[in-house]
């Protein structure tokens, strides 16, 4: 499902009617998809009723086709025609002579039919404004909007296109919308529905054909995509018969200190859950008692520490250890005390840093070490938690990492390093993401509600999945495990961070489902429900 502005909308039907599709044409495309829509998704029995909300505009034209084309396929349908329509209105006609039944608001004041049929639908459809609004909403339209909502039905509202009241740019929305349980997109998303507030009314969003060719040179302009279920499954690794764990990649996982010993284990079994071949946690020799049973799978890379945190030894051991790793995971759970800067900073800028004077027992030498690490490539990266926090502090420190690395900040971290507030960011999510991976020259995975992932090249993909059972601790410790784990596979940069944050909002959802509730889900459940969503 890929995502366009209403202006890109506009010139992708203008360029479809000057090549033969008329807009007649697509409008009746239009409503024959959305009554295929409904029909397969909500008919139980013959007879049900579905109510149409029709305004002046296209939106009301798709309606009243798809109210026709519903009738022909055993519903009975009404229409309360709430916006004045330019008569004689052939699709009124046809929807007449198909055995539906209509009524202007002009001729019920008092709502008292639009009560009686609101109580009587099995499905209603809203299609009063379109893409086309401009806010506030004047007119009788909030009256007629308010009142449903007072009198909100136990019926499903199926949104055309947009819930009526919200900018399909911005993501703004009017007081009077209604929320839908399901909107019904027109050949492709509008962006502002993706946006805060417009996706608390958006419900499912799904998308309808309406015959726009492939071959419109309007479709080159389009960066956006939103991420589907069918989708992630093309991208998933192929697992052969014949397979062995060095089929599907080694990662090792940097990560934890004696106030954070969970990280480790829920990003390595997060990167395990994708289906990693092998996985290897570098951690603070402090923690290695605490946590080394709890995941009997992992290998350990124990590692110098200060006071429970990486410090600046550990750098010549994760350096020396890099040659079978596919894909190194640095930051969930690190801390941010200035010997882990130091770590992050000698691992970014590929030098050795002098040992700290308190050279613990059991690790070699710096100066033996030093010998058989230099020019050590560091192998791709996802970078996460405080090590992002860290990062900033290098100068220039986008320019210094491989190419194609994936940075997997919060709004909070992201605000650190850009210097954006985090209001900023989230009233522009999907720009800001784009914004920096094209500067930055990497994979940027804005992680929250409806996920942004973005590519140096200006494109962007969003998660459609916005669920508080990810509210949680230790949530995106697993979420950079599975992109970890899905990039060791040999997915590229993008695909593993799409993959991986879909299987991650998925797992989310599982996990309250088998739950009961979302308030309960914890970030280890979360894990748990990988392979649910995998399957």
């Amino acid at each position: 499902m890929q995502i366009v502005s209403v202006a890109q909308m506009v010139e992708l039907e203008k360029e479809a009617n000057q090549r033969g599709l008329t807009y007649e044409k697509m409008m009746e495309n239009a409503g024959k998809g959305l009554a295929d829509f409904v029909h397969q998704n909500y008919s139980e029995n013959s007879g049900q009723l579905v109510l149409g909300l029709i305004g002046s505009g296209n939106n009301g034209g798709d309606t009243l086709i798809a109210l026709t084309h519903l009738i022909n396929e055993g519903w009975d349908a009404k229409a309360y025609l709430a916006k004045g329509r330019n008569l004689p209105d052939p699709l009124i006609s046809n929807f007449a002579a198909a055995g539906g039944e209509s009524v202007k608001l002009s001729e019920d004041r008092s709502f008292s039919l639009l009560k009686k049929w609101l109580k009587e639908s099995d499905v209603i459809l809203d299609g009063i404004l379109g893409t086309g609004i401009h806010l506030p909403l004047r007119g009788e339209i909030p009256n007629v909007l308010n009142y449903i909502k007072k009198n909100r039905p136990f019926a499903p509202i199926v949104a055309i296109d947009c819930p009526s009241g919200v900018d399909c740019d911005s993501g703004e929305t009017a007081d009077e919308s209604l929320k839908a349980n399901q909107t019904v997109c027109l050949a492709a998303v509008k962006a502002g529905l993706l946006k805060n507030p417009a996706f608390k009314y958006t419900g499912e969003v799904s998308v309808v054909d309406i015959g726009l060719p492939k071959t419109l040179s309007g479709w080159k302009e389009v960066d956006g995509e939103i991420i589907t279920q069918s989708k992630v499954a093309e991208l998933l690794p192929i697992r052969e018969m014949d397979s062995h764990k060095g089929s599907f990649g080694s990662c090792l996982i940097a990560a934890g200190s004696v106030n954070y010993c969970g990280a480790v284990l829920l990003a390595s079994k997060g990167a395990y859950r994708s289906g990693t071949g092998l996985v290897q946690a570098a951690i603070p020799g402090a923690i290695y008692d605490t946590v080394a049973g709890q995941l009997p799978e992992a290998t350990w890379l124990v590692l110098p520490h200060t006071d429970g945190v990486f410090n600046r030894d550990a750098v010549s051991i994760v350096l020396k250890n890099l040659d079978r790793i596919s894909c190194l995971l640095i930051g969930p759970g690190i801390g941010l005390e200035e010997e882990t800067r130091h770590f992050i900073e000698g691992l970014i800028l590929g030098t050795i840093d002098s040992l700290s004077a308190n050279r613990q027992l059991g690790f070699s030498e710096s100066t033996e070490i030093r010998n058989s690490v230099q020019n050590v490539a560091l192998p791709p990266l996802v970078i996460d938690a405080d090590a992002l926090k860290l990062l900033n502090k290098v100068e220039n420190w986008w320019k210094k990492l491989p190419k194609n690395s994936i940075l997997t900040p919060h709004p909070g971290e992201m605000s650190v390093l850009t210097g954006l507030t985090i209001n900023e960011i989230q009233n522009a999510r999907a720009e800001t993401a784009c914004e920096f991976a094209k500067k930055w020259d990497l994979v940027v995975v804005l992680k929250g509600a409806m996920t942004v992932i973005a590519n140096p090249k200006g494109k962007y993909a969003i998660v459609p999945i916005a669920t508080s059972a990810l509210a949680t601790a230790g949530t995106g410790d697993v979420l950079a495990g599975v992109i970890t784990g899905f990039r060791a596979q040999g997915l590229d940069s993008f695909s593993a961070a799409k993959v991986g944050a879909w299987i991650h909002a998925r797992a989310g959802q599982i996990a309250a489902e088998k739950i009961g509730n979302k308030a309960s889900v914890m970030a280890s459940d979360v894990a748990d429900a990988i392979p649910d969503a995998l399957k």
